[in-house]
């Protein structure tokens, strides 16, 4: 879990300045697109995480953990097409807080990997 909270810390020291700066842009919905891609991001990876945890881990696998693991991608997918149905979002904002999560989640990895390499050494 420390990793995870690594990921939300330095996704969020990303996300709020892409998000200001975003602001300066004609888009009107870019700034809170962007916060709202990453907060999705965030939010699926805690549930991906809470899920393995759930399975791999000491404790049982509750039923409500396998659903959960199962749907959420299907919450997620509904969540987005309700906030773009209703036009409160732009999808060019979305995409960037998903990928801002995305690279924040490999260059923690990486520098969890390197760590334990050196450790090892």
């Amino acid at each position: 879990m420390d990793l995870i909270r690594r990921v939300q810390k330095s996704s969020l020291i990303v996300l709020i300045p892409l998000a200001v700066l975003s602001a300066f842009l004609e888009w009107k919905k870019l700034p809170l697109s962007v916060l709202i891609g990453g907060a999705l991001g965030l939010l699926n990876l805690r549930g991906l995480a809470w899920g393995v945890q759930g399975i791999l881990g000491a404790e049982k696998a509750t039923a409500r953990m396998l659903f959960f693991s199962q749907f959420r991608f299907i919450m997620l997918f509904f969540v987005l097409a309700a906030l773009v149905y209703l036009n409160l979002v732009s999808i060019i904002g979305i995409i960037a807080g998903f990928t801002v999560v995305f690279i924040m989640v490999l260059i923690e990895g990486l520098k969890n990997a390197r760590e334990a390499k050196i450790k090892k050494d």
